[in-house]
């Protein structure tokens, strides 16, 4: 293969070279679902959407693997605070993270486990730590021996001497290193029965680290090409992940990919600091698919900074790729012309996935397909939409995949196209008579309602223009 990605734990741009001929396996950390998804939380799926789909245009067979995480801290604090289970709260806000990718076009994983539905991988895992003596058990808590394993901080360039505490348990006491982190948390007084788990060190749950280790080892191995995520989770969730895994004698990822924040006034888009756009109110006032080439037109590993300006411009260049695809498809027809990807787009997500490239190479051959479309050559039309369509396939924004219908209701749809289309008739009737001034009116009333019109040899067409 020709493909290059940046692996977070090399520093480095590294020729992609799967471990079996043929096939890629990525695994790619999923949300907590203590809470709705903002859009911060959503650029990774969508980055990693792109990466899965031109591994599988590159003639891959990808196995994507996407956890939920529906047990932690903060879904029990969460859940007790709005006074239900804190597994119904955990189902509500999978489901809004399921419809944030439904709606934004992110294809379905392989396989999408629940961390609660794992504990068997993770009681097996813990054994194998301990018997190797990288982990040790204390009251019902099982922890991670930070000073076992020479190779810690390897993923993050982090010296052992030069960390913090974990921090992630309120018995410090018991460890043997503040540095250590659990494995497994054993059951508290006041927490739900239900939120516990049996073990051979007693009741308890899961730490977030070991969730993931479990799980990627049942799918995908103990070795596999690729593991993404979020900068925000380099440390300590995947240094403790690549501890943990390969502690316990295995090799793991092959690759650490990580996409980039999305800010809001500067700040990184937390839920902790209250500066977030949530994925089902971006989405009213949006259309979905703007919202994907918002996200996807900059380099994955850059930072985004959520503003209106920003989303109106990014609109605004869909529609014109948009444009051009319906009116070539109304010209030759939607399947005409072979799914040929441009070289320079092809280039561009070889190097470590370059989305601003890639999408300049879409708009250059949209420009070269509105040459054609006004010299009436309908044989490069043809052609010029097939690789258009190929290149927006590739990047999950095909305006002609169904996923993008704009309306879900067909009769207000039909209705609205009659109306238009009616109004259309009256300008013609007024231009025939030569009563220009009613027909400028017209056509000026359909602008003001965000439609525009366009006279072609081929007769009056009309499109939304906002």
């Amino acid at each position: 293969m020709s493909l290059r990605l940046y692996d977070t734990a090399a520093r480095a741009v590294r020729d992609f070279t799967p471990l079996r001929a043929g096939q890629a396996s990525v695994y790619v950390c999923g949300l907590t679902v203590q809470g709705p998804p903002h859009v911060g939380h959503i650029r990774a799926a969508v980055s990693f959407d792109v990466l899965r789909r031109w591994l599988a245009a590159s003639g891959l067979e990808v196995t994507y693997v996407r956890n939920v995480t529906d047990i932690d801290d903060k879904i029990l604090a969460k859940s007790a605070e709005h006074g239900v289970p804190w597994w119904a709260w955990a189902y509500e806000n999978e489901r809004a993270c399921t419809r944030a990718y439904d709606v934004l076009g992110v294809l379905p994983p392989t396989y999408e486990p629940r961390a609660t539905g794992h504990v068997p991988e993770m009681v097996t895992l813990m054994e194998r730590l301990i018997e190797r003596g990288h982990a040790y058990a204390v009251d019902g808590d099982v922890y991670f021996d930070v000073r076992s394993f020479p190779e810690y901080g390897a993923l993050t360039g982090q010296r052992l001497e030069n960390l913090e505490p974990a921090g992630d348990t309120e018995t410090d006491d018991r460890k043997r290193d503040p540095r250590d982190f659990a494995l497994w948390k054993g059951a508290k007084p006041g927490e739900p029965e239900t939120a516990s788990w049996s073990t051979p060190w007693g009741r308890g749950r899961p730490g977030w680290h070991l969730e993931c280790s479990a799980m990627a080892g049942k799918y995908l191995g103990e070795a596999f090409d690729i593991h993404g995520g979020g900068l925000d989770l380099r440390f300590p969730h995947h240094e403790n992940e690549q501890a943990q895994s390969r502690a316990a004698g295995e090799d793991f990822a092959q690759y650490w990919m990580h996409n980039g924040w999305v800010t809001l006034g500067g700040e990184k888009m937390s839920k902790s600091l209250g500066n977030t756009a949530l994925v089902d109110e971006v989405v009213q006032r949006v259309r979905p698919v703007e919202l994907r080439y918002y996200l996807v037109a900059p380099h994955y590993r850059s930072t985004i900074e959520f503003t209106d300006s920003a989303l109106e411009e990014a609109g605004q260049a869909y529609r014109r790729i948009e444009s051009f695809v319906k009116r070539a498809a109304e010209r030759v027809g939607a399947d005409a012309g072979a799914p040929v990807l441009c070289a320079d787009f092809s280039t561009a997500l070889d190097d470590d996935l370059g989305t601003p490239a890639a999408v300049a190479a879409i708009h250059e051959t949209v420009r070269e397909g509105n040459t054609a479309l006004a010299d009436g050559n309908d044989q490069a039309v043809a052609g010029t939409l097939g690789s258009v369509r190929a290149m927006l396939g590739v990047l999950g924004l095909d305006p002609l995949d169904p996923q993008w219908a704009t309306d879900s209701d067909d009769r207000l749809a039909q209705a609205t196209d009659g109306l238009v289309a009616l109004a259309l008739e009256q300008r013609q009737a007024a231009r025939a008579r030569k009563d220009f001034a009613a027909a400028d009116a017209i056509r000026d009333q359909l602008a003001a309602l965000g439609l525009s019109v366009e006279d072609t040899p081929q007769g009056t067409r009309w499109e939304l223009s906002r």
